[in-house]
């Protein structure tokens, strides 16, 4: 409604006028409107309550070319405000108690009302990870992945996990209201029930079946959109998702840019940015950013998962049929499940992890990232570091910032893309160190390794430690090589001195929260001011994610050089362009040993036994061209190419930081 708009009593011509165009009313002193109103645009309404109508003189045009006239026809509108340039039309039974605002669209619906005295799905208790609600997260309407990871995770910080839930409790009551909203440019089609929805602007609603108590949040920027079918209770849609297809949610919080469709079924789970759900089921799940399911038979429950990718028929047990399901699950960003694997909660599936076959023991590969985990005959076989040489971890980092849908000009999960971060580097000195006292223990080289439930065979073991080993190497010259980019250094003092961090922050452990990734002190430090009253709002905890977020690459370094300084056994006071040297050819050696790694297994994908399909009616020849035509020549492949490049770029960096450092004088 125009806020500068005169509204006034109707007057008698207009009262008759409205009465021939069979409106009714049981007082009509109780309707005002705005200068311009056209009673003309008003056929067989009922109105009740206290009314308020804007102007209605334009003509929407759909997207197939069909005119209709602003105003309202066959409804039964019931205290409500009804902006400028509005339709509503054959509304079966009423509009109740809702603000609707300019340019909205309403027609062929059941009835939408507010019923008492709502917070519309904020201050909404969702049981995620245990079924039983011990690690309950309250939503509310900008809800973060990284919030919502202190809540659920944080269970130790009594104090802070309290102050923030009250926070949140605090900005519901402030939302609570008896009056219903839709936002301006609004669509709402063909929907038979909807009770206690607030519905931000430019929404598109067509189809669903019932919304009870939620909030729909979107903007011009990035509309959304909910399809036929749907059935929703108790929930949060963020701007640009997607709830389509007879998708059934109750007590969920579904973030930016998700799409939740084809007969999707979720209850007490969380979604955050860009996650995608279809056919499947979930259960009490924390979906962080990039949590993909698409199959049918799949079933996720009771557990966490970021970056995450599961296979048809992948499904988990939270439960010992002993005390209920109150088990949970972690698998850290990046981990994956092929078809048909099965967990048993509780375990920990390491970062970037494949999970193949089905595990019926209680693991924890935290310490062991980017590893295969195997069933074979019945046993658990990790093999470690594995995956650092998979040409498909490598597609997954580059798709997933490709596949960032959101929109909105704010940004509710701060995502850190990062394969390598402090966060990942940490757990290859663990896994390293780890492996390392395997082979110590043993005493002996030994064909099979046992750890938590697992095998690791010896070879596997070996292979294990190179890779990490190579993935440290990576990681801390390319830091190193960022830190001494485009500086001419004329003596050792001048690059002992840009050597030195900036800042402490960073140093020790860092940790994932949910797609953030940010120093373990940083975190405690921020729920260190929720506890003592320096932060007091769920908007200053959000930005104070946002500055950790933008911090990172500051407090990367911190972490990086104190990680040199312990591997090469020498203070910063201590190192010379040398030694810089020395680092820089280690990375090469890191660098260009793993791309070759990777574009040998890009190689595999182009071998005779992947062609076969191919050249149905033909021979070996007819194949081949067959296979050309669909997947493309070696050589020419993006991923094959980019691999390529990527050797000569780095070669090229290492050799001119390698150049300077030979002009520093002695």
């Amino acid at each position: 409604m125009d806020p500068n708009s005169n509204f006034r009593k109707l007057a008698a011509s207009e009262i008759e006028k409205l009465a021939a165009n069979g409106c009714k009313c049981d007082d009509w002193n109780r309707i005002v409107v705005a200068e311009g109103f056209d009673p003309d645009r008003c056929l067989n309404v009922i109105f009740s309550g206290y009314i308020m109508l804007g102007r209605f003189s334009k003509t929407h045009v759909d997207n197939s070319g069909v005119s209709i006239r602003c105003g309202i026809t066959n409804a039964h509108i019931h205290n409500c405000t009804i902006g400028s340039e509005v339709f509503i039309s054959n509304i079966g039974e009423y509009i109740a108690n809702y603000d609707i605002e300019d340019d909205v669209i309403i027609k062929d619906c059941g009835k939408i009302f507010t019923d008492g005295v709502s917070s519309f799905g904020n201050g909404t208790e969702v049981a995620v990870l245990n079924e039983t609600g011990a690690r309950s997260v309250r939503i509310w309407d900008r809800l973060s992945a990284h919030q919502a990871y202190i809540i659920a995770l944080y269970r130790h910080r009594i104090k802070a996990v309290q102050k923030i839930e009250q926070m949140v409790m605090d900005y519901s009551a402030s939302v609570s209201s008896e009056r219903g909203k839709i936002g301006k440019e609004s669509k709402i089609c063909s929907c038979r029930h909807i009770r206690n929805v607030k519905i931000g602007p430019c929404t598109h609603i067509d189809g669903a079946i019932s919304l009870n108590e939620g909030t729909i949040n979107c903007c011009s920027e990035d509309p959304v959109f909910i399809g036929p079918g749907v059935i929703m209770e108790h929930f949060i849609v963020c701007s640009g998702s997607t709830v389509s297809e007879s998708t059934l949610i109750d007590k969920c919080f579904i973030g930016q840019g998700c799409v939740l469709s084809k007969h999707y079924s979720a209850e007490n789970s969380l979604f955050f940015a860009n996650c995608g759900g279809y056919h499947g089921e979930a259960c009490s799940i924390f979906a962080g950013p990039y949590t993909v399911t698409h199959h049918k038979s799949t079933l996720l429950i009771a557990a966490i998962f970021s970056f995450m990718n599961a296979g048809s028929g992948s499904n988990q047990s939270n439960h010992m049929y002993k005390l209920g399901p109150i088990h949970q699950g972690i698998m850290e960003r990046g981990s994956k499940t092929t078809s048909d694997s099965y967990v048993l909660w509780p375990a920990r599936i390491g970062p970037y992890t494949l999970v193949m076959g089905r595990h019926y023991k209680n693991m924890d590969t935290s310490s062991l990232p980017f590893s295969y985990l195997i069933e074979s005959n019945d046993e658990s076989i990790l093999v470690p570091g594995i995956n650092l040489r998979s040409v498909g971890t490598i597609r997954d980092a580059q798709k997933w910032p490709a596949r960032d849908v959101r929109k909105d000009p704010v940004k509710l999960d701060q995502v850190n893309f990062n394969l390598l971060s402090p966060y990942t580097i940490r757990k290859m000195f663990e896994g390293r160190d780890l492996l390392r006292k395997l082979k110590s223990v043993s005493g002996s080289v030994s064909a099979t390794y046992s750890y938590n439930n697992m095998l690791i065979k010896g070879a596997s073991l070996e292979r294990g430690i190179e890779l990490y080993q190579t993935g440290i190497n990576k990681f801390l010259g390319n830091s190193l090589i960022k830190r001494l980019e485009n500086i001419n250094f004329k003596t050792n003092e001048e690059l002992r001195k840009r050597l030195v961090p900036d800042q402490e922050m960073g140093k020790g452990e860092w940790v994932d929260l949910a797609g953030l990734i940010a120093p373990k002190q940083a975190v405690s430090m921020l729920l260190d001011d929720i506890e003592a009253d320096r932060i007091n709002s769920v908007e200053e905890v959000a930005e104070a994610f946002r500055q950790m977020h933008k911090s990172y690459y500051d407090w990367e370094w911190t972490w990086a050089w104190e990680r040199i300084e312990q591997e090469e056994g020498k203070s910063v006071n201590d190192f010379t362009a040398v030694d810089i040297v020395m680092l820089t050819e280690k990375w090469k050696k890191s660098v260009i040993y793993l791309d070759k790694l990777l574009y040998e297994d890009a190689r595999k994908e182009f071998n005779l036994s992947s062609m076969t399909g191919f050249g149905i009616d033909g021979g070996e020849e007819i194949k081949k061209l067959d296979f050309e035509q669909v997947r493309g020549d070696f050589n020419s492949n993006k991923v094959v190419a980019a691999i390529q490049e990527h050797i000569k770029q780095k070669s090229t960096l290492g050799d001119e930081l390698i150049e300077r450092m030979s002009r520093i004088k002695v």
